[in-house]
């Protein structure tokens, strides 16, 4: 069998699941681990995060990488039309597959997953309600506001996560605003035109509203930090402050935080790229902490942080640590998985990115069937 017909059906976890017709109270409540899945994304290359010596994030290297499976070998498969890029990372760490995604209609740059996502089989096996499945997502990313749930006759928007970002707030206050009628008529017609813009980024306007603890969510971040987009933190620290507060107020059983700022370095300085890691490292910090300090998620949280994709090593290039040339470099990442039922050690051999997904799967108790790779056997005890 090869790897791309493998299920995890060979490891013999159960891969029944339900109807896509099959009412979500008939699915058993969730029993655990949570589990919180790490992009540490705007691709980073190994040499500036995992290695002993020269890492930007010495508490991922130093701390967390040794309180679980270290895997410092992970890599992006060379078939012909994968791309070593943000949307199409995420997406193959989401499904499990490479190239399950296609261009949304009327866009150039935006992909939905035409496979299942971990949000979606997770929702389809278990009695979650949506606010408890969460992605988190960059203000500089709204191409990646659409990987909720999957194109297609399959599992689909009632399976779909939610998503916390600047642009769904954006969409909470827009409504909020003219709901309330209390801005000057040049300032609602201003109002009104923004909102209509967010809703047309989503071309398939199939986007639910959010759920009522969701909306609830953003009102207490209005009530923190108003309208003018001045007072809430901005780039990859939005995205922690966001993960915390859903973490204390919305209790999600699976969170996938969208880090992204090493992108930057595409401005062409090499510091946006370090400084980036360097903050990704401190939400780290945060992340582990609020989970190690709440009762709900200490020592029942498995925590899996990976890249999207690598960065070039060309010295020659004008602009340093590109992506979109396929180099070997770029296709090489790594992943950290800790938590219960995961043991400590160093996975000695290469492994494909598209075993994370299974392998989160497996962790949680359900079978990623449409994925192409298998789960990290040596990360569990």
């Amino acid at each position: 069998m090869d790897r791309r017909t493998f299920t995890l059906g060979a490891l013999g976890i159960a891969a029944g699941l339900a109807s896509p017709l099959a009412s979500l109270a008939a699915t058993p409540a969730y029993p655990g681990p949570n589990v919180i899945l790490v992009r540490f994304g705007g691709g980073v290359r190994r040499a500036e995060t995992i290695d002993d010596a020269a890492t930007w994030a010495p508490y991922l290297r130093h701390v967390l990488a040794p309180r679980g499976t270290f895997v410092p070998d992970l890599r992006i498969d060379r078939l012909e039309g994968v791309n070593t890029s943000h949307a199409e990372g995420t997406l193959n760490l989401l499904t499990g597959r490479y190239l399950a995604y296609r261009e949304l209609p009327a866009t150039s740059d935006r992909l939905e997953p035409t496979e299942p996502t971990l949000f979606e089989y997770l929702r389809r096996s278990f009695d979650i309600p949506s606010h408890q499945v969460l992605l988190i997502n960059g203000e500089d990313r709204p191409q990646e506001e659409f990987f909720t749930f999957g194109a297609g006759d399959h599992f689909g928007v009632a399976y779909r996560s939610e998503m916390l970002s600047l642009h769904r707030y954006k969409l909470y206050r827009t409504a909020m605003q003219l709901a309330e009628a209390n801005l000057p008529e040049d300032q609602l017609r201003f109002v009104q035109e923004e909102r209509a813009t967010l809703l047309a980024s989503d071309p398939r306007g199939a986007t639910p509203d959010p759920s009522p603890e969701v909306q609830a969510f953003w009102a207490r971040w209005r009530q923190s930090f108003g309208d003018s987009g001045f007072k809430n933190p901005r780039g990859d620290r939005l995205l922690t402050e966001l993960s915390v507060r859903a973490m204390a107020e919305l209790k999600p059983r699976f969170l996938m935080v969208n880090y992204q700022d090493p992108d930057y370095v595409h401005w062409g300085n090499p510091s946006h790229y370090t400084r980036a890691i360097a903050i990704i490292d401190e939400g780290l910090q945060r992340l582990v902490g609020a989970a190690d300090a709440d009762p709900f998620y200490r020592d029942n949280t498995i925590f899996v942080i990976t890249p999207d994709c690598g960065r070039d090593t060309n010295p020659l290039a004008e602009v340093p640590f590109q992506h979109h040339f396929n180099s070997r470099s770029a296709h090489e990442t790594w992943a950290v998985i800790f938590g219960p039922g995961i043991g400590q050690g160093t996975v000695d051999k290469p492994v494909d990115q598209s075993a994370i997904a299974p392998t989160i799967a497996a962790a949680m108790g359900f079978s990623a069937t449409k994925a192409e790779g298998r789960a990290i056997e040596e990360a569990f005890l």
